[in-house]
């Protein structure tokens, strides 16, 4: 049975959902995209609370994870997290995010790579700087006014049908764009804060090197922004294994679940094992 909790931070107060198994020695930890909210991962809470410790999170500003105050970096993010696991007592994490939340999930790796025990990316993309154009970095840095600009109503058309080909996925985030009708400009802060903090998150120019077993997963119709070729350039370059699904989109885990639910279970249980693999050593 999954439970409602609170942390409050400097910022705001966080909403977060577990499950504690006790026979399990493996925490999966689902965090969701930028403007998606927990339920994005119902379908996989549910298949795995039964068998393992689960944590899902509103991410900081969004759903009921509001008000909060914007004055946060990526960092802040994987540090909050890191503290409500400490706190919860949920041990040995394998980090499954989605987009945004596997940004957040290589920041938590780059802060606490001896507690990391995996990560699975789910239509995310890498960290490091050396997969983004100084033009992406200045585009990132200025989405708001982006979303500002566009109707409510492309925007709507464009967080439902743009990144899931499912019926369950578009309605699934349809239903979530519904939360910020008439508050456009909420959506436009949220979405650009969300993108000005990864922009400078790259700009940091860190390692983010992944230490634990890693998995990639991204959908073969994932058309938002260059996800596709990041994840082809990010496995090229460091050997972290690669798979993609068939007939999905951006948020490939609410198109196919059955096949990534295979896919993570696969993976948890190679973490479980003591299982490492690292990224080829000619990686910088």
């Amino acid at each position: 049975m999954l439970l409602q909790r609170e942390y409050r931070t400097r910022c705001g107060v966080i909403h977060y959902w577990i499950s504690k198994k006790r026979d399990s020695d493996m925490t999966l930890v689902f965090l969701p995209g930028l403007t998606a909210d927990h339920h994005l991962f119902d379908k996989q809470m549910s298949y795995f609370e039964e068998k393992y410790s689960v944590f899902v999170w509103d991410a900081p500003g969004h759903a009921s994870s509001t008000p909060f105050d914007f004055h946060f970096d990526l960092f802040d993010k994987a540090k909050w997290l890191d503290e409500i696991l400490t706190l919860e007592e949920l041990k040995n994490p394998v980090i499954i995010g989605q987009s945004m939340g596997g940004y957040v999930g290589q920041a938590y790796a780059q802060l606490f790579p001896e507690k990391l025990k995996g990560f699975v990316s789910i239509d995310s993309a890498p960290l490091q700087r050396r997969y983004v154009s100084d033009a992406e970095i200045w585009l990132l840095k200025r989405m708001e006014p982006v979303y500002r600009y566009y109707p409510w109503k492309w925007l709507l058309w464009s967080g439902t049908k743009g990144i899931a080909v499912s019926e369950y996925g578009r309605k699934l985030m349809y239903d979530t764009m519904k939360g910020y009708e008439g508050q456009k400009e909420r959506y436009a802060k949220l979405a650009g804060h969300g993108f000005r903090i990864l922009a400078e998150a790259m700009e940091r120019d860190l390692p983010y090197r992944i230490l634990c077993p890693a998995l990639l997963l991204c959908g073969e119709k994932d058309h938002a922004g260059s996800c596709i070729r990041y994840n082809r350039a990010w496995h090229k370059y460091t050997g972290i294994r690669l798979e993609w699904i068939k007939n999905a989109g951006h948020n490939s885990n609410t198109d196919a679940p059955e096949r990534v639910n295979c896919l993570i279970e696969e993976h948890v249980i190679k973490c479980a094992s003591g299982a490492r693999t690292r990224e080829r050593e000619d990686y910088r």
